[in-house]
């Protein structure tokens, strides 16, 4: 008799967690390089858990693919690794417990630093072994991304007919971090060719349980469920978990009774949370009939704040010429000269006001605390830039919703310097994101869901600005960069600072093919002393040489090194304008009153260019 068909009439129990017992004897490296190197640590957590009464268990495989492996050096070592794996669980085993092949989820929180095909890739060389080593099943767990999960799924079922557990891991209950409830998510894992479908890890055995509450038991497959032993906590230097086994059995029950007909333990289990198990649920029939008790939570979106809301930076290029200007926020306490410039440029016409996030990793006034600022006594509309670098994934959602309960919708999306080249290089670079999880963020926003997949309560109307830096030798691999961004949700693009009037047809050329607009960056110059620190210090820019000697001839002379910068950013603007509908203009300085020259330079040229036409 085989796995699947003992799930037909009976409960399973499986094994815990492999790591939290490795932990506990002390080992704290890469728990998979123990097949090779400690292999009786390996046996013997596997025979604690068969002698608690585990009737499946997994092999030490979860992160034993090239891809994981590499950050020990041990990438080549894929082979070795899983096939020793399966014979050190083999042993343990002997025709007492069934054998499952694990191969757990590559995509974290940041799931575009790796991209499906090497996922794919890794998958099939670590999957390959455990076949060839005569496994009894396969479990994919772990996986948070459900792309990721429905990919390996799709090419393990087109190589096997062995029984395939797909597990799904979620950050709150009954939802996926996309939006996806779980029970929809199971349907489709189903219908992909999955034998058992479930969840592990993450949540705790009382929100497991919750989770499948709206979860109906499927016609095709069965339910599978490996909780975490509660919550981590920090205690005395060590990280550890609370949930007492007898608690933990008593949710087994209750997991079983929701229909669930495999029920192992992950992060914080050990042989005596399975034994209980085991003890609980030793006469338990299979349940085949439930009622489901609740649907999740529909999200709330308030249509009329649509209604009024003026058009995104997005749509206002389309239509028209349109210009945004960047204005630094000051890196001490005397607001009052940023709030003279910000109404300056008001008056003389622009359509948003920009403000960096402490660019260069150098601390500023908050760029909300600004935008608060011009919004409410100006009525001038903040954009806003967003670094990845200063905030966790905790701290950005909280920022997102500060923004959108602010009224403010324009953000600008960017990875952020690393804080190595601001004033501070020893403190933390945190990097959850880059900037293509956040506009993904923000568009999942703009559906009313949060990063864990629960409902906002209301949508949020986030026009999304990506970043693009043309100043590079190869343009091509820049543009698709910025397809990625358009792929993730980018509503436009703002340049970095571009001094080259060939290159703004360069760039025209080679972006001409995307339907997204564009904002060319201009930042005049102010002096050659300038102009140097801009080219050889500054990452991102790029001066030609010509730009550099028309600055050097004024050597000194600051007012005719002003007259020459703004002289070559009307030039740089003619020739942006022939192409694009879109400036942004980044004021030096301060130096409000060049940005607002430009800026009426640029309504002149356009109402000029409009009677033409």
């Amino acid at each position: 008799m085989g796995l699947i068909d003992e799930l037909k009439t009976n409960i399973l129990i499986a094994d815990g967690a492999m790591g939290t017992m490795l932990y506990a004897n002390g080992i704290d490296r890469c728990f998979e390089e123990l097949n090779l190197s400690e292999p009786e640590q390996v046996l013997n957590v596997h025979m604690a858990y068969i002698d608690a009464g585990a009737r499946v268990i997994q092999t030490n495989t979860y992160a034993a693919n090239a891809l994981k492996l590499a950050r020990y050096g041990l990438e080549r070592d894929v082979k070795t690794i899983n096939k020793e794996a399966v014979r050190i669980a083999r042993k343990a085993a002997g025709n007492r417990s069934y054998i499952l092949g694990t191969i757990g989820a590559i995509r974290g929180v940041e799931k575009e630093r790796v991209n499906l095909s090497d996922i794919k890739e890794s998958f099939i060389e670590q999957f390959s072994v455990l076949m060839e080593e005569n496994v009894d099943g396969i479990i994919l767990e772990t996986y948070y991304d459900f792309e990721e999960l429905t990919e390996v799924l799709a090419i393990a079922r087109k190589e096997t007919e062995l029984p395939v557990i797909a597990q799904l891991s979620v950050h709150e209950p009954g939802v996926l971090q996309n939006g996806m409830p779980v029970s929809e998510a199971f349907r489709k894992l189903e219908a992909d060719g999955a034998d058992v479908v479930g969840l592990n890890c993450r949540l705790g055995p009382h929100y497991m349980v919750k989770s499948f509450e709206n979860i109906p038991i499927p016609e095709h497959s069965y339910l599978s469920a490996y909780p975490n032993g509660g919550l981590l906590e920090y205690h005395d230097g060590h990280l550890r978990y609370r949930t007492e086994p007898d608690y933990f059995a008593k949710n087994a029950e209750a997991l079983a009774e929701q229909g669930v007909r495999l029920i192992g333990g992950c992060c914080g289990t050990t042989p005596d949370h399975i034994k209980a198990i085991c003890r609980t649920l030793s006469n338990y029939s299979p349940v085949n009939h439930k009622v489901i008790k609740q649907e999740i939570e529909q999200i709330a979106v308030r249509e009329s704040d649509n209604e009024t809301r003026e058009p995104g930076l997005n749509q206002i290029v389309r239509s028209r010429a349109s210009v945004i200007v960047e204005l630094d926020t000051p890196k001490n306490l005397n607001f009052g000269r940023f709030m003279e410039g910000a109404k300056a440029l008001k008056e003389a016409g622009i359509d948003a006001l920009t403000m960096a996030d402490n660019s260069l990793a150098t601390p500023r006034i908050s760029n909300v605390a600004a935008a608060v600022s011009i919004k409410n006594e100006l009525n001038i509309r903040p954009l806003v830039h967003i670094a990845c670098r200063d905030r966790n994934l905790v701290g950005l959602q909280s920022h997102l919703m500060g923004l959108h309960t602010l009224g403010i919708d324009q953000v600008l999306a960017i990875t952020g310097d690393p804080t190595k080249i601001g004033d501070f290089p020893g403190a933390t670079s945190v990097y959850d994101c880059s900037s293509f999880g956040l506009i993904e963020l923000c568009k999942q926003f703009n559906q009313g869901i949060s990063y864990s997949g629960q409902p906002l309560g209301e949508k949020t109307f986030f026009s999304v600005g990506a970043a693009f830096n043309p100043n590079v030798h190869h343009l091509d691999k820049a543009v698709r960069r910025l397809e990625r961004k358009i792929k993730a949700g980018a509503d436009y693009f703002m340049t970095q600072p571009v001094y080259s009037e060939q290159q703004i047809a360069d760039i025209y050329e080679a972006t001409k093919h995307l339907d997204v607009p564009f904002y060319i960056g201009i930042m005049p110059l102010v002096s050659s002393r300038n102009a140097e620190f801009l080219h050889h210090e500054v990452p991102g820019i790029q001066l030609p040489n010509a730009v550099r000697e028309k600055m050097a001839q004024w050597g000194n002379d600051r007012e005719n090194a002003v007259r020459e910068g703004i002289a070559i950013a009307k030039h740089l603007i003619d020739a942006a304008l022939n192409y694009f509908n879109g400036i942004y203009l980044i004021t030096p300085f301060l130096r409000y009153d060049i940005s607002v020259e430009l800026v009426r330079y640029i309504h002149k040229k356009t109402a000029h260019l409009q009677v033409l036409t």
